[in-house]
Order: structure tokens, then sequence, then C-alpha cells
């Protein structure tokens, strides 16, 4: 980011950089609850954090993307570096171990269970042809 850039963020009225402040923050919320339900992504609500901390907060985003756990979404996505062996051992499990219990506790659907089955296939799939970053 140039200094232009950055000076011009500055000069948003107080009010826009609070509501972009806030934003950031809720996507950062959505996007840490996305990490333990499988249905909801986490990437692009991180994404999304970033590009609000950066109209409000050059703080803030650089934390995002300094964050243990976050950061590494983040960086992953802008390096186009893909996800590693473990990262996409533990996402596969989390989403089937979330999926099943949503589909065997939460509803007696049977439909209900068959769509929420077809979304597991079809994000393990998604996952699985995720570049492999050694």
């Amino acid at each position: 980011m140039t200094n232009n850039s950055k000076v011009k963020n500055l000069e948003l009225p107080k009010l826009y950089r609070y509501l972009y402040l806030i934003s950031g923050i809720l996507l950062v919320a959505i996007g840490v609850i996305g990490i333990f339900l499988p249905v909801l992504p986490t990437t692009i609500f991180l994404i999304l954090a970033s590009a609000c901390f950066v109209k409000s907060s050059p703080r803030a985003n650089e934390w995002l993307k300094k964050h243990k756990i976050l950061g590494m979404y983040i960086k992953n996505y802008q390096d186009k570096t893909g996800l590693t062996v473990k990262a996409k051992v533990i996402n596969i499990s989390l989403l089937w171990i979330m999926i099943l219990l949503s589909a065997f506790y939460f509803t007696n659907e049977f439909y209900i269970r068959i769509i929420l089955l077809m979304i597991a296939v079809g994000v393990t799939i998604h996952l699985l042809m995720i570049k492999l970053n050694k």
C-alpha cells in the first residue's frame, strides 16, 4: 500500500471509518464461526474483514494478517499457495464431524440429511482439488 492510499483512507469521514471497523470485526467473528460450521466459508469473510480494516484501521489489518490462525487463511489466499496436507486433513475431518452431527442430531428430516451429506461431499471434493502446499 502506498502512502497516498493510506492518507486517502484516513481522509474518510470518521463515521465511515467506524462503520468499516465494526464491519471488519463482525466479518472476523463470522469467519471464526465458519471454522467450526462447515456450511459457512471462512476465507471469504476474513478477506472481506481485511478489506474493511484497510479502509478503517491499518493496525487491525496487520493484526489480522499476522494472527497465528486467522492470518494463515489470508496469506494462503493472497499468495495462492494452497493448503498443507495437515490443513486438508483438519478441514475435511471437522467438516464431516460437524455435518454428521448436524445430520443425525439436529434434524429428523431425511431430505435435509441428504442435502447436508451432498454439501459435505461437494466441499470435500473442492478441498481435495485445492493445490497442495508442501
